[in-house]
């Protein structure tokens, strides 16, 4: 697939925003919105080395997002899988196709390639032109995957990635600590990375640092908090571990910031289960539904003399949720998108609709459309919500551990009972710690949740936008 009209190149996630800059800028990285008061990225193929890791700290930062909901399983339908007629990648004899067979985590007919949707009668049928590579829609308080394409396809994240790394690292990292940037921090960053303007020798708070990390997805400030972690190789680690426990067995891990490396894959259903995760944690939430903030800048002497740290505003890279080229969609509060040249654009997103909640996973899309992943993002939302009740379950996404381990050897030989079991993170804080549920009747256990329902309604956006402006 030939990059996005607007895309750089290898490793840059430029393309989807533009960063707000404290002083007038030219016109934006876009050739379809006009993107005029916000400061270009400069274009992958820059010098290397010193000089390019000095220009890197200027540049555009990336894509992602979103806030949060609770909540697992779901038993899976054993019928045979059905394959709906809609295109969900693009055809033709030089189309790189998905492994015959997958992982089946969730059920086995999440491991057969194509569409896997089973209607009930009455049902609405998926909608037409999806050319996402792979793509999954789940109600995230039950955990039932309503449908799916090539769900375990094991391809590149690009910055969706990150949050895996924010769900490893939140928990360990207090929002308040500061830290003064050496120059080890920002060493080995990928050429054309995505940045929100980290300096060396300046001091941060990790809460800065998050809202780099989340809002313009800032590889130099991955990078940082990863160095107040320990350094890359222990972050990747801790990162690959995290995943191992979330039973995201698709996903390898070689960089925290998602920048392409071989070997660094992962999957529609695994990005879903990351985002899952992280939406149970209320700094996640807080930080992916997050419009706008202001970020530290330079210092500026006044006219008494005395120096005072500048601020610039910094936008979110979800269009979904600031609705930046295309309309804001009803009720999304946030989660995560990306770009590289081989992974193509990448997203998760979450989104409400009265007391339902889904989560939606597109992975490279095919045509070369402007904003397409955002398109069919909010294509496959439309459809889940309407389809609520209108189809029956074709896999679940399972728990971290043991218990999601044994839930996925039920699913997997499609056995079960035709209860649905429901599993949430206790109120201890987010912890990580699972408890399951009996559901009947399909009530939902809120949990911790309930402040997410409460307070993240639509018109979600609108609120936010007016927080991150206050």
């Amino acid at each position: 697939m030939g990059a996005p009209s607007d895309a750089s190149t290898r490793g840059s996630d430029a393309h989807t925003t533009a960063v707000l800059s404290p002083t007038t800028g030219t016109a934006g990285t876009f050739t379809s919105v006009q993107t005029c008061s916000y400061a270009s990225a400069p274009r992958t193929g820059d010098t290397a080395g010193g000089a390019r890791a000095t220009d890197s700290r200027r540049r555009i930062a990336v894509p992602l997002i979103a806030a949060g909901v609770l909540a697992l399983s779901s038993l899976l339908p054993t019928a045979p899988a059905f394959a709906d007629d809609v295109p969900g990648a693009a055809d033709g004899p030089g189309a790189v196709k998905p492994p015959a067979q997958m992982s089946t985590v969730g059920g086995k007919r999440l491991g057969h390639p194509g569409t896997q949707v089973d209607p009930k009668a009455g049902a609405p049928r998926l909608p037409k032109g999806l050319s996402g590579r792979s793509w999954l829609v789940a109600d995230a308080e039950s955990g039932d995957v309503l449908a799916a394409h090539n769900a375990h396809w094991q391809l590149p994240p690009a910055s969706t990635l990150k949050m895996l790394f924010a769900d490893t690292l939140l928990p360990k990292l207090p929002k308040e600590q500061n830290h003064t940037v050496v120059p080890s921090d920002l060493e080995g960053m990928g050429e054309g990375s995505s940045l929100v303007g980290v300096k060396e020798n300046y001091s941060y708070s990790v809460h800065d640092l998050w809202l780099g990390v989340f809002l313009r997805s800032g590889n130099d400030a991955v990078h940082v908090l990863a160095a107040m972690n320990g350094g890359k190789a222990k972050t990747v680690q801790e990162m690959q571990a995290h995943a191992r426990r979330l039973n995201a067995r698709d996903t390898h891990v070689v960089t925290p910031d998602g920048y392409d490396e071989k070997g660094q894959v992962s999957s529609a259903y695994d990005l879903t289960l990351f985002a899952r995760s992280g939406l149970q944690k209320a700094d996640f939430r807080e930080y992916a539904s997050t419009a706008y903030a202001k970020f530290p800048g330079d210092y500026k002497k006044g006219k008494d003399g005395k120096r005072t740290r500048q601020s610039f505003e910094i936008q979110n890279t979800n269009r979904l949720l600031t609705g930046f080229g295309i309309p804001t969609y009803k009720g999304i509060a946030g989660v995560k998108n990306g770009y590289t040249t081989n992974a193509g654009s990448t997203f998760t997103g979450v989104a409400q609709r009265g007391k339902r909640v889904l989560l939606v996973t597109v992975m490279n899309p095919q045509k070369a459309a402007p904003s397409e992943v955002y398109k069919e993002t909010a294509k496959l939302f439309d459809w889940g919500f309407k389809a609520s009740g209108s189809v029956n379950p074709v896999g679940t996404l399972v728990r971290p551990g043991a218990a999601g381990a044994n839930q996925n050897r039920t699913t997997a030989h499609g056995n079960g009972s035709d209860e649905h079991t429901q599993a949430s993170v206790s109120s201890d804080g987010g912890s990580g710690k699972w408890t399951a549920i009996g559901i009947t009747g399909g009530t939902l256990a809120l949990l911790a949740a309930v402040a997410y329902a409460v307070h993240r309604r639509h018109p979600l956006p609108e609120l936010v936008r007016r927080r991150g402006r206050g």
